[in-house]
């Protein structure tokens, strides 16, 4: 498992990224978390929807109610260009953190989760 502590660095440019592919409901963004980390996050309800409304009250995401057939109805969220522009920021960001890290640990071929 990825620690508390890393995770929770990394949880406004994972949901704006996630985001950035297109809308999605709560359950959604939880699996793709979980799909992206090969199951190393786990993040739950309690942890993710205080997250979009803090980033929704930031104006970086807005968020819409949709009836879907045979479903209860689901509040969808997507990024405004504010959004956009925080994920620009934090790429630049973590790009930078991961650069440093590389130089200091050289590259490490098939490095991945797990």
């Amino acid at each position: 498992m990825v620690p508390k502590a890393l995770v929770s660095a990394s949880t406004k440019p994972i949901i704006l990224s996630i985001l950035a592919e297109g809308e999605n409901y709560g359950y959604q963004i939880i699996q793709r978390i979980r799909d992206l980390s090969n199951g190393q996050i786990e993040w739950t309800t309690g942890t993710l929807y205080p997250l979009l409304h803090s980033l929704e009250n930031e104006g970086l995401l807005t968020s819409s109610w949709q009836t879907v057939e045979n479903a209860p109805r689901r509040k969808y969220y997507r990024l405004t260009a504010a959004g956009r522009a925080a994920l620009e920021q934090e790429k630049r960001h973590w790009i930078g953190v991961t650069q440093m890290l590389m130089n200091l640990w050289g590259p490490q071929p098939g490095l991945s989760f797990g």
